[in-house]
């Protein structure tokens, strides 16, 4: 047996011990293990994310931008704070030296060919945690055709993300007959928070977003859209994190750039440092000059 040390006599008595908050909005009551989680998809030095969703296969196929991820997209993964995919692209593309937490696309069902409201859940909670997961990602349809069924998929989730320390990501979708207000994203974010999502991805508007998050109880990351010149994508990513947001979710303004590479770089400069629009383009076209 080794010989005990001695007992310790330097215990600090006049320093109170301090309990530290967590630094994501309203997560400070959740589990160690969540927390961790979270710590991993958003950098605790800026409270914010550059996330790179690249699921858009799951419902459209192989998207511009996405045909070959091998050969786009994993040169420039290590560029984002997360990689958002499905877990078919993670287990055959990427390798597992890569350290970058995962956000896993977990619902799913219909193509572009059917009503994309009427998703299930498509990924299993021990799968997720066989892969290593940081967070599910569960589309939910506010006003769709199938709202209570994506609702449901959402909070399903979320009860087994708390058993087993999972953040779960609730992503507000927007079919063809809603309306892109401050007042629906206020109603379809603060739903999914309600309802237990521990964050929420929803689109950026010019007028009314910063109601959208100062409603929103959980930390909120703008969801890109559809392609628009770098210029003003950077300019949406700079207002929304200036607005609340906690990042930005960007996947068609990323690896459908010119220069994807150097676009990644730009955004994460805007988020994380906010560099104002002009100076991040002008950063985006040095880079993609070098190259």
């Amino acid at each position: 047996m080794p010989e005990a040390d001695k007992e310790g006599k330097d215990y600090s008595l006049n320093k109170k011990t301090e309990t530290e908050g967590f630094f994501l909005k309203g997560s400070n009551s959740l589990d160690w293990g969540m927390k961790n989680r979270l710590s991993r998809i958003f950098n605790p030095e800026t409270g914010r994310t550059v996330m790179l969703a690249i699921d858009h296969g799951y419902f459209q196929g192989p998207t511009k931008g996405l045909e070959r991820i091998d050969l786009n997209i994993l040169p420039i993964a290590p560029c984002a704070d997360t990689l958002m995919l499905t877990r078919g692209i993670l287990r055959s593309i990427v390798e597992p030296s890569y350290t970058k937490p995962i956000v896993l696309r977990a619902s799913g069902g219909p193509s572009i060919l059917k009503e994309l409201s009427n998703e299930q859940i498509a990924v299993d909670m021990e799968d997720a945690l066989r892969l290593n997961a940081a967070a599910l990602a569960v589309q939910v349809f506010i006003g769709g055709e199938y709202e209570t069924q994506s609702v449901h998929n959402m909070t399903r989730l979320v009860d087994q993300g708390m058993r087993y320390g999972m953040p779960i990501l609730a992503v507000t979708a927007v079919g063809t007959e809603m309306k892109r207000s401050a007042r629906y994203f206020r109603l379809a974010c603060r739903i999914c928070a309600e309802l237990g999502a521990h964050y929420v991805k929803t689109y950026y508007i010019p007028k009314g977003f910063e109601s959208v998050t100062a409603s929103c109880p959980v930390p909120i990351v703008m969801a890109g859209g559809k392609k628009i010149p770098e210029i003003d994508a950077l300019a949406m990513a700079y207002n929304a994190v200036q607005q609340g947001a906690a990042g930005v979710d960007m996947g068609r303004n990323i690896f459908q750039a010119e220069s994807p590479a150097a676009m990644i770089q730009a955004v994460g400069a805007t988020v994380h440092e906010s560099l104002p629009p002009k100076q991040a383009h002008e950063m985006y076209l040095d880079l993609k000059n070098e190259k």
